[in-house]
């Protein structure tokens, strides 16, 4: 994601909090809760079940499975990783996606070069086996989305400040080509992988050209339709894509997160100003493109706002396929979009809403998932239930339903159908109570316990007087972990359920600084010096059903480069995190993701050198390529371990 923290990023509306509404101040609940998490452990190895017949965590392990040496703590111009491990730059910003597609010309690309090139600033990752269906790990489709561009890295003699004045329409049309997702068809062969050009599956989907469908219940609402689409169903393109996810029927879903960042205008005028103001849209755009192009000028196409902030739902397998918003999962800032099946064989989707004092979110399907019929389940995800989480103090929480016609989402506060509520899902949850967080990103689910992790990265805004059940450190500079556990129905995770229990997983910080209030486990003192945690991000589980936690943020809140962590989720060992990786000056890690196998660790390097001062001509590093006529560019890196072995283990 977007951390407003960097040099050219400071600039941004994300670094505002746009819900004013909060909950009552409460004392610090924290150690409280992880002692009494601690107590329902104890009882589930007995035999007995928490609240609500929830299993509190995976079986616990004789021991450690975590036995890599950790790596160090780094600030300087190259990643690290742990001991015995080995890094490959797979792709780079700029790199060709087809046989015959031109060459990276740095400063100087064009928006049809651009479109087929590797995009820019890579986050979410997805490895697709190939064939459809197998659990090959040797061979797949790596599905990669861009979610944004930097100015001042990408362009030669400007800052953000100029270039958002002096911007040319072609580099407005570049610019927008860098965006959206990339599909890249890569194998292995012995311990190294190759991207392969002449894959028929290689596709951009970009932010200027890629004609995509609305669906759902807000697709054809008024509010969608604009001079160029007054049927507000067909939109072109999709921004600042941060996390996704993948579905179980094959297909990814990406996450529209800032687009705040893209419209000019009067953002307080006209019928969507209340709408604007509460999605931080406020005309103050990073980019030009508003100049040269209406639908990002809120005083000629007001509704075209209300055409992101969606998830979208691509087949990687079919090249032709057009790509879909599917408008019933609700319009925010969304970070992910993860899926997990429940015991009924529907569908539950986790978002994050990534702003301070936002929501968590999760969808429910209304059919069921028929594995035998893949064709059955293209629409499942315009039919369902979209809740909002409520966290209480006694470790429950509630999954809050936003349903058009029940409680306060009614005519009579501006809903006039189900479109109204997916289109305004944050006034929505705002309405029915839901729980402020301290900026939530990924919420993913445990393959292998069915326990769902929710990522809070930082919130230095929340004040003491602002703190609630779920969120109790104000402000709260390092970022904490939060565990869901649904209740279990003939041996199965209920996914579907409006009731579970609650648990924090880590609290960030250093444990040795009693300010901090850090927790890491049941034991702060295995946590190392190097391996305490700020600023969790996105996670993913290997197949061992250890966690992999990516940071967006260390660099100031900790004065060390961004790294990747691994922890058991069980065992005496649970939730106390060590540091696997570290990445070059001024980047971020996104998109951990793993291979079937679990012997490649994917990892998106994202806007390397985004530092105060760092520029095209002078930035701060020159990773990956070290060579003076090439600019920091962001790439995916595979992590192999040198023997062959498994990742972490």
């Amino acid at each position: 994601m977007q951390d407003p923290s960097h040099t050219e990023r400071t600039e941004d509306s994300d670094d505002t909090v746009s819900n004013e509404s909060t909950l009552p101040a409460i004392t610090d609940l924290m150690q409280a809760r992880l002692t009494r998490r601690d107590a329902l452990k104890g009882m589930a190895a007995a035999g007995v079940y928490g609240l609500f017949g929830c299993a509190t965590s995976a079986p616990q392990s004789s021991g450690p499975s975590l036995t890599f040496t950790e790596s160090g703590r780094f600030f300087d111009e190259t990643h690290h990783v742990a001991p015995g491990y080995q890094v490959q730059t797979l792709i780079r910003w700029g790199d060709p996606m087809h046989a015959g597609a031109p060459a990276f010309r740095p400063g100087q690309q064009t928006a049809a070069e651009q479109e087929q090139q590797f995009g820019t600033n890579n986050d979410f990752m997805a490895f697709m086996p190939l064939p459809r269906g197998s659990n090959s790990s040797t061979r797949g489709l790596l599905c990669v989305s861009h979610e944004y561009t930097l100015s001042a890295l990408m362009w030669p003699g400007v800052t953000a400040a100029s270039h958002l004045k002096n911007a040319t329409r072609e580099q407005c049309e570049t610019e927008m080509a860098a965006h959206g997702h990339a599909i890249v068809e890569i194998e292995r062969s012995g311990n190294a992988w190759r991207a392969v050009l002449d894959s028929a599956y290689n596709r951009r989907i970009t932010g200027g050209s890629t004609v995509m469908r609305a669906a759902g219940p807000a697709a054809g609402h008024p509010r969608l339709s604009t001079r160029a689409d007054v049927s507000g169903t067909r939109i072109i393109g999709t921004l600042n894509n941060c996390a996704g996810g993948t579905t179980p029927w094959g297909t990814v879903l990406i996450a529209e997160e800032n687009i705040q960042n893209y419209f000019t205008g009067e953002a307080s005028k006209g019928r969507e100003a209340a709408a604007w103001k509460r999605y931080g849209i406020a005309g103050q755009s990073r980019y030009a493109w508003g100049r040269y192009f209406d639908r990002f000028n809120l005083n000629r196409e007001p509704n075209e706002t209300n055409r992101f902030g969606w998830i979208v739902e691509i087949d990687p397998y079919d090249p032709k396929s057009v790509p879909v918003k599917r408008t019933a999962l609700g319009r925010f800032r969304h970070e992910c979009a993860t899926t997990a099946v429940s015991h009924d064989g529907r569908v539950a989707v986790y978002s994050g809403d990534d702003e301070r004092m936002e929501y968590v979110y999760k969808f429910v399907t209304r059919d069921r998932f028929d594995a035998a019929n893949p064709q059955a389940n293209r629409e499942l995800l315009d039919h369902g239930t979209l809740y909002a989480a409520r966290f209480e103090a006694d470790g429950t929480m509630h999954w809050l339903p936003l349903v058009h016609g029940e409680g306060p989402l009614t005519k009579a506060n501006g809903f006039e159908n189900q479109g109204d509520v997916m289109i305004e899902a944050r006034r929505a949850a705002d309405l029915l109570g839901a729980t402020p967080m301290d900026r939530p990103e990924d919420v993913e689910p445990n393959p292998a316990t069915g326990n769902v992790y929710v990522v809070c990265t930082f919130n230095e805004r929340r004040q003491s007087d602002q703190v609630n059940p779920a969120n109790p450190r104000g402000p709260n500079r390092f970022g904490h972990i939060i565990e869901i556990i649904p209740p279990v129905v003939d041996g199965k995770p209920d996914q579907t359920a409006v009731t579970c229990r609650w648990e924090f997983f880590v609290m960030g910080g250093d444990p040795r600084n009693p300010e901090h209030r850090a927790r890491y486990g049941s034991s702060n003192g295995a946590v190392s010096a190097t391996g305490w945690i700020a600023a969790p991000d996105n996670v993913a589980f290997d197949p061992k059903g250890r966690v992999w936690i990516s940071t967006d943020g260390q660099e100031d809140s900790a004065g060390f480069s961004d790294s990747v962590y691994a922890a058991e989720t069980s065992g005496p060992q649970r939730g106390v995190t060590r540091c696997f990786f570290s990445s070059p000056r001024g980047a971020e890690i996104c998109g951990p993701t793993f291979t079937p196998d679990g012997k490649t660790l994917f990892l998106a390097i994202q806007h390397p050198a985004d530092e105060k001062g760092s520029t095209f001509d002078k930035p701060s590093t020159r990773w990956p390529d070290f060579k003076p006529d090439m600019p920091p560019r962001p790439a995916v890196v595979a992590v192999t371990r040198a023997d062959g072995g498994d990742i972490g283990s």
